[in-house]
């Protein structure tokens, strides 16, 4: 099932300056992909954060997909020892 983002994820210039947050929430799309990243599980960031839902969760992922799309990514070289 596809995911539209969009019903879960707004930015409005009053709120975090603007990022991308979960909608009714001052939670940012970016604040939410750091918490996997620093290896927290869906169930730690649902228990942790009530606010959120399965849902909202899937959306976040697929608006991070969107965005990745639409930029170039260039390989940089590694640093020399």
């Amino acid at each position: 099932m596809d995911i539209d983002w969009r019903e879960f994820i707004h930015s409005d210039p009053e709120v975090l300056s603007g990022k991308p947050v979960v909608k009714g929430t001052r939670l940012s799309v970016e604040f939410i992909l750091g918490l996997f990243a620093e290896g927290w599980t869906e169930q730690q960031v649902l228990e942790n954060y009530p606010t959120l839902t399965a849902e909202s969760l899937q959306a976040v992922f697929a608006f991070a997909t969107d965005c990745m799309r639409e930029e170039s990514i260039y390989a940089t070289p590694s640093e020399v020892d």
